[in-house]
């Protein structure tokens, strides 16, 4: 039985990548600081006797015997890794390093989630793992971008010097049930803005576009890059190559909740990249991998689960999304 860490597990992508984990028969051990995550995305897992939960935070070491690696810890949306960017940096930096540090000593295969946020305001379109990027180091989310990629050099440095076996992968907008409601990313705030009545935000005029992969489609790139040979490493980028522009995920959010809500817009926010989309290719050849899942069909998913989270609470919510991801899994 393999026996798998999942750092960041309590979060949206984590929460499902655990509950995977384990229909596979791994055991699986959750470290958390809940920071960001929240106990009621692994509530319905916790009855599981090879599922473990630990509430730590990455910054310092972690002594513990496995056989993988998942990376996941760190806060991914502005809102929150804006609250405390030293803090962000640090999560990035210093568990990296205390990560690979595990790694290391346990011999353990360790899977690096980075982000598409390392292009910056990408000068390239679509954005190939050949591009350096375009990244303001001082700016408001620089904590967070240069964090990533100072991470990915810690990742490679420790593969090239101590022969680590690593797998960096760079994640573009991942979306579906279990996101945060109060994280601040653009398709939670969408949706739950139109349930609600409320008005759809725009920053700025709306044109920025974005690539949007629903959570399973992300996993199954996960779990192929995981099993490919030692060799390949990355970094890959795994994300849906189909480009929307804000505006037109608004009208689509609109259009599939039959929501009256108006869309409005306020000033652009500061270093907000302009376009966002993977080129795949890499992924394709090397994991055999593309996304399937259509965004009309992720977003009704997600629609469905946030109006649960509006009517029946959290906990109704998340154990229902659970049970229709182990379905679609």
């Amino acid at each position: 039985m393999k026996r798998s860490l999942v750092t960041g597990g309590a979060g949206f992508i984590g929460s499902h990548l655990c509950e995977r984990l384990l229909a596979r028969g791994h055991e699986v051990l959750c470290v958390d600081n809940y920071f960001t995550g929240r106990r009621a995305t692994i509530h319905h897992l916790m009855g599981n006797p090879f599922f473990e939960v630990m509430r730590h935070d990455v910054t310092f070491p972690l002594y513990v015997e496995v056989d993988e690696i998942y990376n996941l810890a760190c806060p991914a949306s502005p809102v929150h890794y804006q609250v405390d960017p030293v803090q962000t940096t640090k999560t990035s930096v210093h568990g990296a390093i205390n990560i690979l540090g595990l790694a290391k000593r346990t011999g353990a295969r360790v899977f690096q989630a980075s982000t598409s946020e390392v292009y910056g305001d990408p000068a390239e379109t679509p954005q190939t793992e050949a591009y350096w990027g375009n990244v303001n180091p001082i700016g408001p989310r620089a904590c967070y971008d240069e964090g990533k990629r100072c991470a990915e050099t810690l990742f490679f440095d420790y593969h090239r010097q101590h022969r680590v076996s690593i797998k960096v992968a760079r994640l573009f907008n991942t979306y579906g049930p279990r996101m945060h409601p109060d994280d601040g990313r653009v398709v939670s705030n969408f949706v739950l803005a139109a349930l609600r009545g409320e008005p759809l935000v725009l920053y700025g005029d709306g044109a920025q576009t974005r690539a949007f992969c629903y959570v399973d489609d992300l996993l199954d790139g996960i779990d192929r890059f995981m099993a490919a040979p030692d060799a390949f490493v990355g970094p890959v980028n795994l994300g849906n190559p189909a480009e929307i522009s804000i505006r037109g995920l608004a009208e689509t959010v609109l259009r599939l909740t039959g929501s009256r809500s108006t869309i409005v817009t306020r000033p652009a926010q500061a270093d907000d990249p302009r376009r966002r989309c993977p080129d795949i290719t890499l992924a394709r050849e090397a994991l055999g991998w593309a996304p399937s899942v259509a965004l009309d069909e992720g977003l009704t998913r997600t629609i469905a689960y946030f109006d649960r989270l509006l009517t029946a609470g959290p906990a109704a919510a998340v154990c229902t999304g659970a049970a229709e991801a182990g379905a679609d899994a």
